[in-house]
């Protein structure tokens, strides 16, 4: 399966691991290198000496293409950037920011850069930055996510529509009729986060797997869109955070509510009532804890018998 987003980035297959924070360490990352698609450690919610850490686990565990996934809001940035450098990695994807702030002292120093936007606005901005691929996340994504609620559907070809450069499709994506309907609307590869977090291989917490299984369809929601808007997994501190919403709750108490450590909470030490449980609207799709393995293998066929039977019974070729 060969493509623009296979080609750049040297994989079987123009699937890439999310790096979502909690869930993505070097197990998880390898994992999917190892099996033909791109791992990327989750930086988001590391220390730089736990992003080192993990950097050299990563290079023992695979001789395969992966990366670093770096928000670029996370308060020791350049730390980051700097060991991302110092370790040599290859490639890069930034979200979260501004991608002119990096993007080209990361490709001084020969990595690949990627972006993650959510409206085609922000196209324009990534070719002037020299990024070499975009990620374009819709609302249904898992985490932080975008203000504007735009759908994976309506996002994918709004983007290609205004640009060239190589398009991830992210948000939604957990399967290999996915993988097919966001590359008919103009995707070059797509980006699966959730139903990653929920493997065998994730960091995330036991208790959290099992919430994910019994997450159910509307088992999510966007919430806290004047902080900085994310898609949770209901529970208590959601439903706290929704009645203050309701009745007009300043940012200064929202602020006050959220704390610190409340990814962590939940998805890494399993707190299902008082911890961020991140996740996104597939999690409705996801009936069982499988390993990385086990998923890609799903998608690809999946992908190749429903492309077949299309080309098959359909005047469209793809």
């Amino acid at each position: 399966m060969e493509n623009k987003i296979t080609s750049l980035f040297g994989i079987k297959y123009p699937i890439i691991q999310g790096g979502m924070v909690w869930c993505s360490g070097w197990k998880l990352a390898s994992a999917v290198s190892n099996n033909g698609g791109l791992g990327l450690i989750g930086a988001g919610s590391m220390y730089p000496d736990v992003l080192r850490e993990h950097i050299s686990k990563m290079k023992e565990a695979t001789d395969k293409p992966w990366g670093v996934n770096v928000p670029l809001l996370y308060p020791n940035i350049d730390e980051l950037i700097d060991i991302i450098i110092e370790e040599g990695v290859k490639i890069v994807f930034t979200s979260a920011g501004n991608p002119a702030k990096y993007t080209s002292k990361l490709k001084e120093n020969g990595i690949t850069v990627v972006h993650v936007i959510a409206n085609s606005r922000f196209a324009k901005k990534c070719e002037d930055s020299g990024v070499d691929a975009i990620v374009a996340e819709g609302f249904e994504a898992g985490g932080h996510n975008s203000r504007e609620e735009t759908t994976t559907m309506v996002l994918i070809p709004q983007i290609r529509k205004v640009t060239s450069l190589p398009i991830i499709a992210a948000g939604g994506i957990g399967s290999g009729s996915a993988m097919l309907a966001a590359m008919a609307l103009g995707a070059d590869g797509v980006q699966v986060g959730s139903r990653f977090a929920a493997s065998k291989e994730s960091s995330a917490h036991p208790d959290f797997l099992q919430k994910v299984i019994e997450a159910g369809e509307g088992g999510t929601t966007l919430t806290l869109k004047q902080l900085a808007p994310v898609r949770l997994i209901h529970n208590k501190f959601s439903d706290r955070v929704a009645e203050a919403q309701k009745r007009g709750a300043s940012v200064e108490e929202l602020k006050e509510m959220l704390g610190k450590g409340r990814a962590k909470m939940g998805m890494f030490l399993g707190d299902l009532d008082e911890g961020e449980l991140e996740i996104g609207q597939v999690s409705s799709m996801i009936t069982e804890i499988k390993t990385v393995k086990e998923i890609i293998d799903e998608m690809i066929n999946e992908y190749n018998s429903i492309k077949e039977n299309i080309t098959r019974n359909s005047a469209y070729q793809f």
